[in-house]
């Protein structure tokens, strides 16, 4: 009896061993790790499109990342693999309730060989709320950071030089549950795939016209406008391309029966006006009320300005601003310039905007495409992404080319 007694003790001693074991593996996996990274390597290594010929989003580097999610196991062994299509189940929630997030963001070869990310931890913390507004999993912002650099190491040498010239990064996560059911999904996938690309305006600064949006609207409060959710793109198109029916290149998207001025296209937006008694200027854009995207572009310009800009002249402000202000500036003189901000043109300059049957001229430099700040915003930016001007921690070394 004792020697059944202590083979029975010693079989519950053991099966409580492996459920601690188990748990603790499933603790482990549910987490995002960059050590557990395989790399299965093309046999088709390809090579650099001259950067005359690189088209924004047309060309896609030779690997790609991909991490699986379920429920039960958490994240799966991260992999980079050669770039190619999905398979995934015609019923995967994705295609059926929009159960999809992305991020954009760019890496750089700098004038010293090394390439860069641009704030990347801006993106990831985004990215992660994003994920939570959605119910898909979130995960450790170091990891996916670490990941994607190995990502952009193994296709180092497709990366493009020069001003302008870069790597568009677009991480992307997905439910992939099979269900026509509405639910949590309890899978996920989480990919990054990348794009060298040149400068969004080849020719240089090319200022747009916009139609002011009060038929159509972005986003509401309460909703999803501060998430980078692809269902927050695609209704967005058909009133892009009604305005370019009548003329204008993008929307310039109000909000509620102020017409307050919230995002242009797919871009933040800044104005910059002045008070004609004081001379004092104030740029001024649309503050994150939950409406408005919290462009990483976008922080950078209101850290810049405030570190670059004198206090004694200017005032940068993040307020309300509706289409009749700026209407009423442009009457009296007090309209400067004003332009968008994105991680695909970083600035984006605006000419002209018209509004029900009412046109507001924007002003330009003379014989230029832009305004003076509009300029100067892009050149603070352009020298930290290229590693002409070292700024905190926003440039993530990957890489560094002279290594190699």
């Amino acid at each position: 009896m004792f020697n059944r007694l202590a083979r029975t003790t010693g079989i519950l001693n053991n099966i409580s061993k492996r459920r601690f074991s188990l748990n603790s593996k499933w603790f482990q996996q549910s987490k995002l790790d960059a050590s557990r990274l395989r790399i299965i390597s093309t046999k088709e290594p390809t090579q650099p499109i001259p950067n005359d010929q690189l088209v924004f989003g047309k060309t896609f580097t030779d690997h790609m990342l991909t991490i699986e999610w379920t429920k039960e196991e958490g994240w799966k062994d991260p992999v980079i693999r050669p770039y190619g299509p999905l398979t995934l189940d015609p019923a995967s929630c994705v295609f059926h309730y929009a159960f999809e997030l992305f991020e954009g963001l760019k890496a750089y070869r700098t004038i010293d060989d090394k390439i860069t990310m641009f704030r990347p931890d801006m993106n990831m913390k985004r990215m992660n709320k994003s994920a939570h507004r959605i119910c898909l999993p979130t995960f450790d912002s170091d990891e996916l950071i670490k990941l994607t650099g190995e990502l952009i190491k193994q296709d180092k040498h497709l990366i493009p030089s020069g001003k302008g010239y870069s790597l568009y990064i677009r991480p992307t996560l997905i439910g992939t549950t099979s269900t026509l059911g509405v639910g949590k999904p309890d899978k996920a996938l989480l990919f990054v795939i990348n794009s060298p690309v040149g400068p969004y305006y080849k020719t240089g600064f090319k200022a747009v016209s916009l139609e002011a949006t009060d038929y159509a609207t972005r986003a509401w409060p309460g909703g999803v406008g501060d998430k980078k959710l692809g269902a927050n793109y695609a209704p967005c198109v058909l009133p892009q391309l009604q305005a370019s029916e009548r003329g204008y290149q993008q929307n310039l998207w109000l909000f509620g029966p102020e017409k307050y001025i919230t995002e242009v296209g797919t871009m933040n937006v800044f104005f910059v006006f002045k008070n004609s008694k004081t001379g004092k200027k104030e740029l001024v854009t649309a503050p994150l009320d939950g409406t408005i995207l919290e462009g990483v572009t976008r922080d950078s310009i209101l850290t810049l300005a405030k570190e670059n800009l004198s206090p004694i002249n200017w005032e940068i402000n993040e307020r309300y601003f509706s289409i009749n202000e700026v209407i009423d500036r442009s009457k009296n003189d007090e309209l400067v310039e004003a332009f968008g901000s994105g991680t695909a043109a970083v600035v984006s300059p605006i000419k002209e905007i018209g509004y029900r049957d009412y046109k507001i001229k924007v002003p330009l430099l003379p014989g230029e495409q832009s305004g003076e700040l509009t300029k100067l915003v892009a050149k603070w930016i352009s020298d930290i992404q290229y590693g002409n001007v070292q700024h905190g921690n926003w440039s993530k070394i990957v890489a560094d080319l002279n290594a190699y």
